[in-house]
């Protein structure tokens, strides 16, 4: 049965992290500004929040996070260099950015983790159901889940997490899920969350991965959870307590995700993902797809 619950219209994007997997590169450049072919990451963040129906953006940034608000900002000495050369199509690559959405911004003074980023959102988003989305994971556009988790909190309110099978000795670098089933093939109710557990104490090998639909009532929740795993407040600490009793906020469901996902958080992840959407590009693929398939072939007959 289909229940009527608040319209979602605002986004979260946590991105205040120091990005140290990626030093020396993100010194002196956030690592959500990090190039994945010719957009930086965090673009795709905000359009696949766009393209969700969420024009309603708040970034959670920190200290040295300067150009992110710079690149969804105009530039207007850089359009007017391109709208004197006649350079049409880079003009319009320029202005995309600062038309996409409405961007507000937030600093979360202390790196206290993403429960904390999160709840630093609380006066933005006020007593509504939000999207959090984090940059590190990358949804392919062709895979609407984030449009699909927010069909799911319209139908059975509370929250909806984002989940997917990883092999059980992955298990211990993400949150696990103890779920049941439901009448929708790719929705489960969540009973039970565990923030990077070992792979014997893992109750399953759906991995929570950087997509959340969420009731307002976890703010409250997270003003009273104290630091977790790693000294930081966990958001999935708080998703734990409203799976436990649904009288707080309502339920906790999973929609589980099968599509195409990049993360960028890894550097060999990172690589790939270039790799893969640079060969899906009508503009690059064929040449690249061509260069790469001969390059793979030399290595292979030298080794």
């Amino acid at each position: 049965m289909i229940q009527s619950h608040p319209r979602i219209s605002k986004a979260v994007i946590p991105a205040a992290g120091l990005g140290t997997r990626f030093l020396p590169a993100t010194k002196a450049t956030p690592k959500e500004m990090l190039p994945v072919v010719d957009k930086p990451a965090i673009q795709y963040v905000v359009e696949e929040a766009v393209t969700a129906g969420l024009d309603d953006v708040l970034m959670v940034t920190g200290r040295n996070k300067r150009p992110l608000e710079d690149h969804f900002d105009r530039n207007y000495e850089l359009e007017s260099a391109l709208e004197k050369k006649g350079d049409a199509e880079r003009l319009a690559k320029v202005q995309e950015s600062s038309d996409l959405a409405t961007m507000h911004y937030v600093r979360q003074g202390d790196p206290k983790g993403l429960g904390h980023a999160v709840l630093c959102a609380a006066p933005h988003v006020g007593d509504e159901p939000f999207a959090v989305l984090l940059g590190d994971d990358l949804i392919d556009p062709r895979d609407p889940l984030l449009k699909r988790m927010i069909e799911v909190q319209a139908q059975y309110g509370g929250s909806v997490i984002a989940l997917m099978e990883v092999a059980p000795e992955q298990i211990h670098l993400y949150g696990s899920a103890a779920v049941e089933t439901t009448e929708d093939a790719d929705v489960v109710r969540v009973g039970g969350l565990v923030e990077k557990p070992d792979p014997a104490d893992a109750p399953s090998n759906l991995a929570i991965i950087g997509r959340y639909v969420l009731d307002p009532a976890v703010f409250e929740i997270l003003r009273q959870t104290e630091p977790g795993r790693g000294g930081e407040i966990q958001l999935t600490d708080a998703l734990q307590k409203l799976a436990a009793d649904e009288k707080i906020g309502g339920p906790v469901h999973g929609v589980v995700f099968k599509g195409r996902r990049y993360d960028t958080g890894d550097r060999g992840d990172y690589l790939r993902a270039i790799v893969r959407l640079a060969c899906e590009r009508e503009d690059l693929g064929p040449d690249f797809r061509t260069w790469l398939h001969r390059y793979v072939t030399e290595e292979m007959q030298q080794s």
